[in-house]
């Protein structure tokens, strides 16, 4: 077997790369030491191909362009074919943000990717591959160690998790809604089943993102913008209460002069006598 590996003594506080290799396999070899890990190994397939299976996953065949991981304390097993087996270089790291990092990926909970090799996570691995292979010095291993950061985000954000995807789509839809109630509460028909039909959202879910995120209901989330923009203009304005119910998306002066004493504990009219006393 023709192969190469080198263990480092390069460390960061938050992450470690501990060793790397490359190996052209011969047909049918597999790994013969310990088939749990203490690190996380990352595996990059440079040519041909083999099995690999690891625990509670299906075995899967996996060639040129693929990648799979040995995740910390996880049996695995993979080995080369027996007509073209695979040649692969590999990355070991451990640390306190390793797991953290990995899970916000598709590769944490598959243990593989498929045809990555057009990727910027890709080219980033493989740029921090061959500055690994470098004698280490003061300049190199700050370029490690933004390679290794560079790596890992470009594995975030090609390759997701489900659960970070979500996450991120739900972090989205809610920007969304906060910006078309900021852009429309003026409007007298803005309302909440409305924004439901802009966002294409039910009103339970809609409802359950403002509660996780801001401790509002969304139509409390109206309300409280009608209300702030109200009292500025009660304040610094000597526009009629009719007027200012209408500037703020009421259709009459009886229903905003009723929503405005539920919200502030006095009606517009006392409201604006209490400032100029």
């Amino acid at each position: 077997m023709d192969g190469e590996y080198k263990s480092l003594t390069w460390k960061s506080l938050e992450s470690s790369i501990l060793f790397i290799g490359q190996d052209n396999c011969p047909p049918n070899y597999f790994y013969r030491g310990n088939n749990v890990r203490q690190n996380y190994v990352i595996h990059y397939i440079q040519d041909g191909k083999g099995t690999f299976s690891s625990a509670n996953h299906n075995t899967v065949t996996l060639k040129k362009g693929d990648v799979f991981i040995l995740p910390k304390g996880v049996p695995c097993f993979y080995q080369a074919d027996g007509t073209d087996p695979w040649k692969y270089f590999w990355i070991g790291l451990s640390g306190t943000k390793i797991k953290t990092m990995l899970d916000g990926s598709a590769l944490a909970k598959n243990r593989y990717l498929r045809q990555v090799q057009n990727s910027q996570f890709y080219t980033s691995l493989s740029k921090l591959f061959d500055a690994l292979r470098l004698p280490s010095s003061f300049a190199n291993d700050i370029k490690v160690e933004a390679l290794t950061y560079q790596m890992f985000y470009h594995l975030v954000t090609e390759y997701p998790s489900k659960e970070t995807k979500a996450a991120t789509d739900s972090a989205n839809q809610l920007k969304l809604a906060i910006y078309y109630l900021q852009e429309n509460y003026r409007n007298k028909h803005c309302n909440v089943t409305d924004l439901c039909h802009h966002l294409s959202l039910s009103r339970s879910y809609l409802y359950t993102l403002f509660k996780k995120n801001l401790s509002l209901s969304p139509q409390k989330y109206l309300t409280q913008l009608r209300m702030e923009d109200a009292q500025q203009l009660l304040e610094n304005s000597s526009d009629p209460i009719k007027s200012i119910a209408r500037h703020v998306g009421y259709k009459d002066e009886f229903t905003f002069s009723k929503a405005f004493k539920h919200w502030s504990g006095m009606s517009p009219k006392i409201y604006r006598q209490n400032i100029y006393r």
